[in-house]
């Protein structure tokens, strides 16, 4: 430890802490704009500066490491006129169109000219260029002109994710953030995942806006439009409202949606239960008969897109289940459509995702399985295809939507799901945290092998924000070793040993966004660990007070099969709920 003085008053720090670091553990506040722990500590936007005394100048306090003796100052005139130039020279760059801006009321520039008093800006636009719109994405888009230089996403995307999709090009006034040659996001190696429209200050990167296409078809009587909602949205959509943090709000959340006018509320948990039973066959098959082992999850489209990219030597042990919002449309459209005697060409199937990758995912070509079952039965030939799910939102845009149709989110009473596609287990909750999948499919494996119920439903090691968490179970005399990532750093890790022959797992469940779904590319900002940590302590607190708890168990899930897929593995659960993937060259 070290002793320093803060704005005249004692205080102990962390030997080779920063100031920044020193100051926040001692509650006071300094504002930062580039600086973001543990990513993005370039001490790019210096308006972190502080005044220490016996230095020449200011020192940026997120690079600044404290010493014995130091005698730092946070607030004086020379320091608060210092970071009030520094936002005027940003804000005379920066479109003046905050009340048309996605991020309006929850931009960090805007949060931040009010904090420092600005109320004017002294000084003229100095960069000349107007930059096009990067619309080439079918999850992202960036406006370049309304970047900061801040260079969160760069360090994200490279540190966090691998996947360094994004970096600075130019110099001086010519500098911006873009992607290799400038083509743009969809013509690069993005992996849509929407880590960097989580931590962008300002409006620079959003997703690619459905809610207008929803509306629409809401409004036309001859469409029958249903919504499937994510486990993770339950976790976070009442923050948007403004709801205490880490509560789960189901039965608001159906509520909302019904008053918005989808014709049927369904639950994307009934088919992550039965993504499990096809998942955990196909498993039990693997271990069985000699199978491609470590057999890895594939409910990630961004994880997904990543080893298609990165990794396509190990493409033969993904699963070849589709995700359950890929899993749902194809049920949808087929047993529910068939069930209630509706056209599939009429029934719109609107999924409100924490992901920004299910967009693009439920544009990749393969995923209208649908539209092929109908095919042969429909005489379809020479139309055009539909998908097996039409429209994805995110969980930020359904509260857009929410507060559009003038509904009181906070006031609501709880309703329920429809029937059949609303039934779900405490184990298809927990799709929505990092490990979820992996205690899920144990639970469910554990009882196909043995024909007994798992003593305790709760897998510890596989619990929580780590980046990679490791576990031996025990089945029916086998160990089984398995591995949890979430973050595609942490992925790269793993799949490096499986692209060597060195991995010594089992089972892996990879989720590309850190914490898993909670937090995913949609989800509200901020989305930081703290509230990571609540949102899937929110989701294990459901799973504890469901009835049922394993995915075998779903009664409806069972009439599925018994009605119409007839047995896990089988042929039309290929056709439908299957698929495969290959290696994408840019």
């Amino acid at each position: 430890m070290v002793n320093i003085t803060i704005n005249g008053r004692q205080y102990t720090a962390d030997e080779g802490k920063t100031i920044l670091d020193a100051c926040r553990a001692h509650g006071i506040r300094i504002p930062t704009l580039c600086y973001l722990e543990g990513v993005s500590e370039e001490a790019a936007c210096s308006l972190c500066v502080v005044e220490v005394t016996g230095a020449r100048t200011l020192v940026r306090s997120c690079v600044t490491k404290v010493t014995e003796g130091m005698d730092i100052k946070t607030a004086t005139e020379r320091v608060r006129q210092a970071r009030t130039v520094v936002l005027e020279l940003i804000l005379a760059n920066h479109p003046k169109d905050c009340l048309a801006c996605y991020r309006n009321q929850n931009c960090e520039l805007q949060s931040l000219a009010q904090e420092l008093g600005i109320d004017s800006i002294r000084y003229p636009k100095i960069r000349k260029q107007d930059y096009d719109l990067d619309t080439s994405s079918p999850s992202i888009i960036r406006d370049a002109n309304k970047c900061i230089l801040c260079g969160r996403c760069i360090a994200t995307c490279s540190k966090i994710q691998t996947v360094d999709a994004i970096q600075f090009s130019g110099r001086g006034l010519q500098s911006k953030v873009s992607t290799f040659m400038d083509a743009g996001l969809g013509k690069v190696a993005c992996i849509n995942c929407g880590q960097c429209v989580l931590i962008c200050p300002t409006g620079a990167l959003i997703e690619r806006s459905a809610i207008k296409a929803v509306w629409k078809d809401i409004a036309d009587p001859k469409k029958f439009v249903v919504v499937q909602t994510a486990p993770a949205i339950r976790a976070a959509i009442g923050e948007e409202f403004g709801l205490p943090e880490g509560v789960a709000v189901t039965g608001k959340m159906a509520a909302a949606l019904r008053k918005l006018g989808f014709d049927k509320v369904f639950d994307t948990q009934f088919t992550a239960d039965l993504t499990i039973i096809e998942e955990g066959s196909e498993f039990i098959d693997r271990v069985k008969n000699g199978g491609v082992l470590p057999m890895i999850t594939s409910c990630s489209p961004g994880w997904i897109k990543f080893s298609e990219i990165f990794f396509p030597e190990i493409l033969a042990h993904l699963s070849t289940c589709k995700s359950p919002q890929q899993m749902f449309g194809a049920v949808a459209k087929t047993y529910y459509a068939q069930k209630m005697g509706i056209d599939p060409r009429d029934m719109v199937v609107v999924s409100i995702m924490p992901c920004t990758a299910k967009k693009f995912e439920a544009g990749r070509p393969e995923m209208d399985s649908a539209f092929a079952y109908w095919r042969e039965k429909m005489h379809l030939r020479g139309e055009e295809s539909f998908p097996d799910v039409d429209y994805v939102l995110t969980t930020r845009e359904t509260g857009r939507m929410i507060t559009e149709a003038g509904i009181d989110f906070a006031a609501l009473e709880s309703e329920g799901y429809d029937d059949p596609l609303g039934k779900s287990t405490g184990a298809a909750t927990l799709f929505g945290a990092t490990g979820g999948v992996m205690e899920a499919a144990l639970r469910s494996a554990y009882f196909y092998l043995t024909g007994q119920e798992l003593p305790s439903l709760e897998f510890s090691p596989i619990r929580g924000l780590a980046g990679i968490k490791e576990a031996t179970v025990n089945v029916a005399g086998m160990d089984v070793k398995v591995a949890v990532a979430s973050g595609l750093g942490n992925a790269r890790k793993l799949m490096e040993d499986v692209r060597d022959k060195k991995s010594p797992y089992h089972f892996i469940e990879i989720m590309a966004c850190p914490g898993g779904c909670i937090g995913g590319g949609g989800q509200p900002i901020p989305t930081d660990t703290r509230l990571r940590t609540k949102r899937m302590e929110a989701l294990y607190a459901e799973d504890q007070h469901l009835p049922q708890r394993r995915s075998h168990e779903n009664s409806d899930v069972k009439a599925l099969y018994d009605d119409f897929l007839k047995t896990p593995n089988g042929h039309l659960s290929h056709d439908l709920l299957h698929t495969q993937y290959r290696q994408r060259v840019y």
